[in-house]
């Protein structure tokens, strides 16, 4: 029980020193007693969108109705991805775009990519891509490989510490077109060193696709400074865009008037209301959209990037390390006697916004927590992942929801 009451006094004296702890009540439901551990799947909504989204509806739907497109909309995509690439990407102006799911997106640039590099040097045929990367990105290489008669080349990659320089160096080479690769690993947390990591794909001379979905909003970001050529993420995770928000995808500049995206619809057309028999794409990233924007999923992440904007994403990660530091101790101190070991790196440099901790119980763990409202989520293999999201996670709810995981875990070995 001291241990407890220690951590407890730790968490408050955390809060009461934390320069974010503001901003937790920028976001509905904060106040109340769950314990959401799952920031990094499906973000808190902020409560700015309650009025945002009444006051869209009365004014630029309502009231503009079509002309809203003309007044602001189709320049929406842009302005946004600007946003998110200023204040969370480490991108300059004009490589950003918001639209289409995840999913699309990486579909778009993956093979947008691989046909560049085939027209350029047939030899290249091989995406290299990891195991263990999440099942869309490894599904989407090689469905795009077997399509266009390529072929993927698997890195080796560690559980719990993801592709090193190494691994990559040995697996790229002449043949390499593009590499695929998570900044931050979905199950893990490793956080990749994305400069060194790119700068082996261009000595291979093959392009790099960065997936950011865990990344954007909780880690820094620098695109353009390590290089990067092409990077996609979702918006609905840290950056709180609500369920099913559209993603977002980067074009360095030097890429764009090279690469021709494989969905032709009208948005990306360079006269989009030409109407006209024949498709021209547009220059610069319009020529990535394909159909009507989704600018109602536009609206909630709006009001996170004008915290984010605020605050500074460098604040942003430290209180991230900070939160998954004490999680880690907490982890240390009471779980690991009930033998849960941590499945996330344990030096903070090489960690992302959430800790992972395995024990064989932890999926009826986790079904047992969820009845408490205590809400991680599981991951194979016997994974409890705690998502931690700087701005909206106190200490003191972090504190709470580990000595319920340690209390249903007891719960459940000694059944």
């Amino acid at each position: 029980m001291r241990a407890l009451r220690d951590f407890a006094a730790e968490a408050e004296a955390l809060d009461a020193a934390d320069p974010l702890r503001e901003c937790r009540a920028g976001f509905v439901g904060s106040e109340a007693s769950l314990v959401y551990f799952d920031g990094n799947s499906l973000g808190r909504p902020p409560a700015a969108v309650l009025d945002r989204l009444g006051a869209f509806v009365r004014g630029p739907w309502a009231d503009r109705l079509i002309r809203s497109w003309d007044e602001e909309w189709m320049a929406l995509p842009f302005e946004l991805g600007d946003r998110i690439g200023a204040a969370a990407l480490g991108a300059a102006a004009g490589q950003t775009v918001v639209g289409d799911s995840t999913t699309v997106l990486l579909y778009k640039l993956v093979r947008a990519a691989f046909d560049a590099a085939v027209t350029s040097d047939p030899r290249r045929l091989e995406i290299v891509a990891d195991r263990d990367n999440f099942p869309t990105d490894r599904y989407v290489v090689e469905g795009v490989a077997a399509e266009r008669g390529g072929r993927v080349r698997w890195a080796d990659a560690n559980a719990s510490a993801g592709v090193d320089e190494a691994a990559l160096r040995s697996t790229v080479g002449p043949e390499t077109a593009l590499i695929v690769l998570s900044h931050v690993s979905y199950r893990s947390a490793y956080m990749s060193d994305a400069a060194a990591l790119t700068r082996v794909a261009h000595d291979a001379g093959a392009m790099i696709l960065w997936d950011l979905c865990h990344s954007v909003g909780a880690v820094p970001v620098a695109l353009d400074r390590w290089g990067v050529d092409l990077a996609v993420g979702c918006t609905y995770k840290y950056l709180n865009g609500g369920p099913g928000s559209p993603a977002f995808a980067y074009v360095a500049a030097r890429h764009q008037e090279r690469l021709t995206q494989p969905i032709q619809g009208w948005m990306g057309n360079a006269d989009v209301f030409a109407m006209g028999p024949d498709y021209r794409p547009a220059p610069g990233m319009r020529r990535f959209l394909s159909g009507t924007p989704p600018v109602l999923g536009m609206l909630a992440m709006q009001a996170t990037l004008d915290m984010i904007e605020a605050v500074g994403i460098d604040a942003i990660r430290s209180k991230s390390v900070a939160l998954t530091e004490f999680a880690v101790r907490i982890s240390d101190a009471l779980l690991s006697p009930h033998g849960v070991s941590l499945a996330s790196p344990r030096d903070p440099a090489w960690r992302g916004g959430h800790v992972t901790l395995s024990h064989p119980a932890m999926r009826a763990v986790t079904a047992r927590l969820w009845e408490r409202d205590v809400i991680p989520d599981y991951r194979d293999p016997d994974g409890l992942r705690i998502g931690l999201s700087p701005l909206s996670t106190s200490f003191a709810e972090l504190e709470r929801g580990m000595r319920a995981v340690e209390a249903t875990l007891a719960a459940e070995l000694a059944r």
